[in-house]
């Protein structure tokens, strides 16, 4: 049997794979292993996943077959690391292809593997490949040692006469043999984004998909959790926490086989994407991130979160701006007059920046609601004749950077845009065209359209370069689904469309790398680390009421540092106090869109003192490590630590949402300080002429008293907040 196999991979030119019998490759972090183990028929298998072990020895005592055969079934089949439809594996494939001449069927064998160090991890590469046709697979593993996650992506090429079609192309595969796994995914609509939920897998499969093409996100976040042997959960038990980077349609799969074991699968979903690939190209699938906790979910975020400061968000290492925006103080009413004056708000209020939002552009077709304009990236001159140029000069006599709002990638068929290049948008022929908040989405996969979006930004700072950041917005998924650029190969437009979109972001970054970008999409719907490669920061969601931020924020920061995620103050739920919203705020990127004539001169003081203590204790709430204490999920309350990298400094978020009558309200334990350390507890961010209620308000306690017996943090008040600082004496 191992001979046949073998002169049948030297005649595929496959000729390592006799040498190379039950070689073991060790993909390894500081808290996990991964092993694949070349068998005995030449393919390769994953053998373990899980807490690392200590001895290299026993990497070696693994066998491929011991998950072989366990059903009864004729033939042998293991974990393969990447799967293929058309072999003895009768669950769902990583990898599915019609070949050239029509075949189905794809084996792929082992021929080499390497790894070498790369920025910070390393880099693991194994060569594969079918022994009957000229396709190449390389499997790629990325591991961070000190950060405990891996990435996986893979690269499919081939050199048959004619083009493949490619209909499944999974970013890696991963098995699970455990006594029970339950999923927590999160999901929700435009204003109630990254809710989260639970159910425990069952045999059979479980996809989370998403089929919107640019807003991607809406319904369903590119990232998951799952619990091996029990429910996930915050501080304790094993948990898978994996997210794709891909800022188009994604699928996790979940399968349980016929004994028990899981294989999760995530990819682009491979929906109306059967991708014509030529020949000598070569398709490269997402990124999979992931990591696998020991100690819940905190822990798990804790390491992604380090890892996302230092390698998977552009400027993670660098201060984020405070802004001031106008969207919810204006809408689309305003001009040169009423902007200057906000600017000089920006000022008084003591932040970074002035964000000009939607309705700036358009003159043959006047931005004056969202049915016009959208495409014609001119300052409208009735509203603001100066144009950009002017809004610089005003930011700048204030004090303050200017940014401005844009959506390059869609159109307004109210527009010129439309009226000069209909061929550049994706839209139907001979069919009544379906429009989403009226505006239609620019054909990305068109090299024209990525040269015209570039160009977008490329003009504005051109002819303005003190424009100190864009925020980035996406209103509308993909509808009326047709490429006139792809023509017979309209399989490959969703793919291809957000490969335009990457395109244009790696000239933006390429060319202008020091500006600051925030990612948009109607709120939260895009929101994956290959897009944050290009943008500093994303919208978590167009909800600013606090009480609905909670749980969103709760939500994204499972996988996101706080850096990552803007939030500002508004007047959504005056129910709440300026205090409670910006309290909240003030745990992400904080902004404000709000007008300063609304407040009242407490307010206002407030703010102000709030503005300068987020930015004072940005090491600790921008780059310090989280402790994600009491959730929101489980109580009527939340509590959220930061403490800085020297331990030195901490800060504590605590709010009350909806308490019971005569709830039991227990201290809260923080985490992550020095035990032998003494710490000054002093309550922060106090409306003027209140005073704390805080009972250890001024009190000096050791990071041991303050771990084991906690703080009086929680209150039976309804909505409100409390901010404290801890220092190291």
């Amino acid at each position: 049997m191992i001979s046949l196999i073998a002169t049948l991979l030297i005649g595929a030119g496959v000729n390592k794979a006799a040498s190379d019998e039950k070689k073991v490759i060790r993909i390894s972090t500081d808290s996990t292993d991964l092993l694949l183990q070349v068998g005995d028929n030449g393919r390769l298998y994953q053998t373990y996943l899980g807490p690392k072990l200590l001895h290299e020895a026993d990497t070696r005592e693994f066998d491929w077959s011991r998950h072989a055969a366990t059903d009864g079934a004729v033939s042998r089949r293991g974990w393969e690391a990447y799967a293929t439809s058309g072999n003895e594996d009768f669950f769902e494939p990583a990898l599915g292809m019609t070949h050239a001449d029509g075949n189905m069927t794809t084996y792929l064998y082992y021929v080499d593997s390497s790894s070498e160090p790369v920025d910070g991890g390393i880099h693991t590469r194994i060569s594969l490949r079918d022994n009957k046709y000229p396709l190449d697979v390389t499997l790629n593993y990325m591991a961070y040692p000190k950060e405990n996650v891996i990435k996986t992506w893979s690269e499919i090429s081939h050199h048959e006469k004619k083009p493949v079609s490619l209909w499944q192309y999974a970013s890696g595969m991963l098995y699970f043999d455990k006594g029970e796994y339950w999923l927590t995914e999160f999901s929700g609509d435009w204003a109630k984004e990254a809710g989260m939920s639970s159910q425990q897998l069952q045999f059979g499969k479980k996809v989370i998909d998403t089929k919107l093409g640019s807003r991607a996100a809406m319904h369903a976040s590119p990232f998951f959790e799952v619990g091996l042997d029990g429910p996930v959960k915050e501080h304790s038990g094993e948990v898978l926490m994996g997210t794709i980077g891909w800022t188009g349609n994604f699928r996790f799969t979940f399968e349980i086989d016929n004994v028990g074991n899981l294989r999760v699968i995530p990819g682009i979903n491979p929906y109306a994407s059967a991708y014509k690939l030529d020949a000598d190209e070569t398709f490269t699938t997402p990124e999979f991130i992931f990591t696998l906790s020991y100690d819940g979910t905190s822990q798990g975020s804790r390491d992604l979160q380090a890892w996302a400061r230092r390698y998977g968000l552009k400027d993670g290492d660098a201060p984020r701006l405070t802004l001031l925006n106008n969207w919810e103080n204006t809408g689309f009413k305003f001009d040169e007059n009423i902007l200057s004056g906000l600017m000089k708000e920006a000022r008084q209020l003591g932040v970074d920046m002035f964000l000009l939002d939607d309705g700036w552009f358009g003159n043959k077709y006047p931005r004056r609601n969202d049915r016009a304009g959208l495409g014609d990236w001119e300052a409208t001159r009735d509203k603001l004749p100066g144009g950009i140029p002017a809004l610089v000069d005003s930011a700048r006599n204030a004090g303050v950077k200017f940014g401005i709002w844009i959506e390059p990638e869609m159109v307004n068929p109210k527009s010129e845009l439309y009226e000069k290049h209909p061929d550049w948008v994706i839209e139907q022929p001979d069919r009544d065209t379906y429009y989403y908040r009226n505006q239609l989405v620019l054909d990305m996969s068109n090299p024209k359209v990525q040269d015209h979006v570039f160009g977008v930004v490329d003009d504005i700072l051109t002819k303005n370069p003190d424009v100190a950041y864009f925020k980035w917005d996406c209103n509308s998924p993909i509808t009326n689904i047709y490429s006139p650029y792809q023509k017979g190969n309209q399989g490959n437009l969703y793919i291809d469309h957000v490969r335009g979109i990457y395109n244009v972001l790696k000239r933006i970054k390429e060319k202008y790398p020091d500006v600051p970008m925030m990612l948009c999409s109607g709120g939260g719907a895009r929101c994956d680390y290959e897009a944050l490669k290009y943008f500093t920061e994303f919208w978590c969601s167009d909800n600013t009421d606090p009480v609905e931020r909670a749980y969103i924020q709760w939500g994204f920061s499972q996988f996101f540092p706080s850096k990552a995620m803007a939030a500002h103050v508004t007047g959504w739920n005056k129910k709440t106090t300026v205090k409670f919203r910006t309290d909240m705020a003030s745990m992400c990127r904080l902004g404000f869109d709000i007008g300063l004539e609304k407040l009242s001169p407490d307010e206002l003081a407030y703010c102000r003192d709030a503005v300068a203590n987020w930015k004072r204790l940005s090491p600790a709430i921008m780059d310090g490590t989280q402790y994600r204490l009491v959730s929101p999920y489980d109580t009527n309350h939340m509590a959220v630590e930061y403490v800085d990298g020297t331990g030195n400094t901490a800060v504590v978020f605590a709010y009350d949402l909806a308490t019971r009558f005569s709830e039991k309200l227990q201290r809260v334990k923080l985490q992550g300080l020095d035990s032998a350390k003494r710490y000054l507890v002093k309550e922060i961010n106090l409306m003027p002429g209140t005073e704390t209620r805080f009972p250890q308000d001024g009190k000096i306690l050791t990071g041991d008293y303050l771990m084991k017996i906690g703080l009086d943090l929680l209150s039976s008040r309804q909505k409100t907040s409390m901010v404290v600082e801890l220092t190291a004496q």
